[in-house]
């Protein structure tokens, strides 16, 4: 952890003063005195600002330290746990949240104690002046982690970290960086709560509803109404899974107890930072106990100069770069490559294989959710570039599929270039892996998606422009989470004949359960689901199933959570704007009340529940408003996730400098080579299926929509043998 600064010995302190009183206190800030109106106090505030900072630290260092020595005994095994240790922040990232939660506690301390000495509310930030801001952003770590950064030269490859991919500004989409926002936060206190903190606190006239009261109205549908989708294959659905993972991890605070009282927000439904439970309405369908709570941890703060809102921070770089298999940190970049010798390839598990094909390595972790479930067979989590690849067992699939394509290019660039260096062949291999994972995404996934949107949103592109801000959106957060909705509530494996094999597997018995994967046949059964099998339809009347609305990691000790639910909290906790602001910054109708709103969700029933749980419009929180329109023609999101996600895609291709198509980034014969790239081809060149679609992410039946391997077009790499390579690529 971070060391608690050194402070040198103020005159002053020798007296016995307030702040002399906040060296001394220990763990509680509640000590922390700042006497302002005493004019006599020979201390000034400057001084006991350190002082603050000091305690915050202390504290801070403390509750770290005891949520990392909770570990996931087994008795302590629950839904929470398990999503804690997704949204457990890596090495820089720990860094980072932990700097800003010094930051803000500290304000928040000072605030407490200049309260009763200013009437009314007030801003902290206000308060202080510039130079005692200065003292505590340099203090708490906030001025590193906001440092410009220095561009050396001109790489032809792009920074793990996403850094100096803009030369003018070097931090732009880079990791551990916060989100930016399209329209200004919304919090309860203009600051940093989120709205539905405070109880009966009125927004618009209303009062908003408990986000679990919305889900059980809204979200929650009998699964045997379950319907699936005729034009699209499960694999869409996993591609966006795949690629949301590539774009944005928006971690939790890293201490999971309150700042005030050793209270654990895993365990206890006390509201006080960083917990923010959701509570229980009357008469809920699973939980009967109203003074349970549905456990939530608020995302970790980013460090910020000055402006005291609250924004959160993205672990992960903005771009379309592949990140998911590389790592967006150096350190975890390193760990992922083999560097027992010069061949440029990802380590691959050194104990199991898929009949000779590799797997992703193991993590080291004493927290292992995947251990856990995998019982006598004790397989622990895989490693991959996103800390979350062992969540699903299709996304797991995933990862694997592309650590093997890294290794298949790797190893065919060495047999071009045998001279290249073990340097070279990982940066050319990532600089083609990046490209494949951009042209899918946009030329099969994105028009599938947005439909007749598509060539509004996306036109014909222009070339890099340094002026486009590609950084992710806070709301693309939650947009990008509307495949929650095309997830169906069973794992089905197929053998090579497209049988299933043994019995389907309730999501929620299948989370981290990749012991199944290495015990029970590999990856190319769950590929042949993802290409067989069709994705979930989501409509106004079934949402989100069951098996995610109240059995999400339920190794059920403590409580099965509610996606739906979290999704609408993560909004408030990220202090995103209700449903009718972003409908006008997406230039579309604000309906004002229930026949309105009947006529853009097509649905009277639909929007009388709307109105009678929120009262009105503006209030709809943004995941459940976007999600419950119609889709645009040819799509599969409404208008409003449409604009949003078409929006974040324009701005990741054209502000990014090493977007494949940039005349900069590849020859013109490499880039003709990779515009006959695919999914399919992937899988036929990584794994023993012989029979793969030619439109992968189309609704496909076997053997009807299938061709043999052979008709697939492959990868030529002939264009990268270096006397060809040489000219026209930096």
């Amino acid at each position: 952890g971070m060391v608690p600064y050194q402070f040198t010995r103020v005159n002053c302190m020798d007296n016995i003063s307030p702040c002399q009183r906040v060296k001394g206190s220990g763990l509680y800030l509640k000590q922390v005195m700042l006497h302002l109106e005493l004019k006599s106090d020979p201390c000034n505030i400057g001084e006991c600002v350190q002082g603050g900072v000091f305690v915050s630290e202390l504290q801070l260092d403390f509750f770290f330290s005891s949520s990392m020595k909770e570990k996931l005994m087994k008795e302590d095994f629950t839904p929470v746990a398990l999503l804690r240790y997704f949204k457990q922040p890596v090495a820089g990232t720990r860094t980072a949240t932990r700097a800003a939660d010094y930051m803000e506690t500290t304000l928040n301390l000072l605030k407490e104690k200049l309260q009763p000495t200013i009437k009314g509310e007030f801003n902290v930030t206000d308060v202080l002046t510039p130079v005692q801001l200065e003292v505590i952003y340099r203090m708490t770590g906030c001025a590193q982690q906001n440092m410009e950064v220095k561009c050396e030269g001109r790489s032809q490859y792009r920074t793990i970290t996403g850094e100096c991919n803009n030369r003018r500004h070097p931090t732009l989409g880079a990791s551990n960086r916060a989100f930016v926002r399209w329209l200004p936060a919304e919090y309860e206190d203009g600051v940093s709560l989120p709205r539905g903190w405070t109880e009966g606190k009125r927004f618009f006239g209303f009062t908003l509803p408990l986000v679990r009261k919305v889900s059980n109205e809204i979200v929650r549908f009998p699964t045997t109404q379950l319907r699936l989708d005729h034009q699209r294959a499960l694999m869409f659905m996993q591609w966006g899974q795949f690629i949301d993972h590539d774009l944005d991890f928006a971690p939790d605070t890293p201490t999971h107890f309150t700042f005030h009282e050793t209270v654990n927000c895993e365990t206890s439904c006390v509201k006080a930072p960083p917990c923010f439970p959701i509570k229980i309405p009357r008469n809920d369908p699973r939980i009967k106990n109203t003074n349970d709570c549905i456990p939530f941890t608020r995302s970790a703060p980013a460090c910020s100069m000055g402006s005291a809102v609250r924004e959160q921070i993205n672990a992960l770089t903005s771009f379309l770069d592949a990140s998911m298999v590389y790592g967006s940190e150096v350190p975890l970049a390193n760990k992922l490559r083999n560097r027992n010798n010069q061949l440029g390839l990802l380590a691959v598990n050194n104990r199991f294989t898929d009949q000779g094909l590799a797997f992703l390595p193991f993590v080291k972790m004493k927290e292992d959710p995947c251990l856990m479930v995998s019982g006598k067979a004790q397989i622990p989590c895989f490693l991959a570039g996103d800390t979350r690849s062992s969540e699903m067992l299709e996304l797991a699939a995933m990862h694997t599929l592309f650590m093997r394509e890294h290794n298949r290019l790797a190893t065919q660039l060495k047999k071009l270039n045998p001279f290249w260096n073990g340097e070279k062949l990982y940066q050319e291999a990532r600089k083609i892996l990046g490209a494949t994972v951009q042209i899918i995404t946009y030329r099969d996934y994105l028009p599938k998606l947005l439909g007749d949107t598509f060539r509004r949103a996306l036109p014909p592109y222009k070339g890099y422009k340094s002026s486009v801000d590609p950084r992710i959106a806070n709301v693309f957060t939650l947009a990008f989470r509307f495949a929650h909705g095309s997830i169906p509530p069973v794992v089905e494996r197929l053998n090579e004949r497209h049988k299933p094999m043994g019995s389907k597997i309730p999501l929620s018995k299948a989370f981290f359960a990749v012991w199944r994967i290495v015990m029970e046949g590999g990856i190319d059964p769950l590929l042949r689901s993802l290409m067989g099998n069709q994705a979930k339809l989501t409509t106004q009347k079934q949402m989100i199933v069951d098996e995610l609305r109240d059995r999400l990691f339920d190794q059920v000790r403590r409580i099965g959570l509610d996606l739906a639910s979290l999704n609408m909290q993560r909004g408030r906790d990220h202090g995103l704007p209700g449903y009718n602001s972003w409908r006008r910054f997406c230039r579309l109708s604000q309906p004002r009340n229930e026949h309105e709103l009947s006529v853009v969700l097509r649905n009277t029933n639909l929007a009388k529940k709307f109105i009678q749980l929120y009262r009105t419009p503006n209030n709809i929180d943004i995941w459940l408003g976007a999600l419950a329109e119609p889709f645009v023609r040819n799509g599969r999101v409404g208008p409003l996730m449409a604009c949003l996600i078409g929006t974040q895609f324009r701005k990741l291709r054209d502000g990014d400098r090493f977007w494949w198509e940039n005349q900069k980034t590849f020859t013109s014969k490499q880039r003709q080579a990779l515009s006959r790239i695919s999914l399919s081809r992937i899988i036929c060149d990584n794994t023993r299926i012989q029979k793969v679609p030619r439109d992968i992410f189309q609704a496909n039946r076997y053997p009807t929509n299938f061709v043999s391997c052979n008709q697939i077009p492959k990868l030529d790499l002939s264009a990268w043998r270096l006397r060809n390579a040489e000219k026209g690529a930096e």
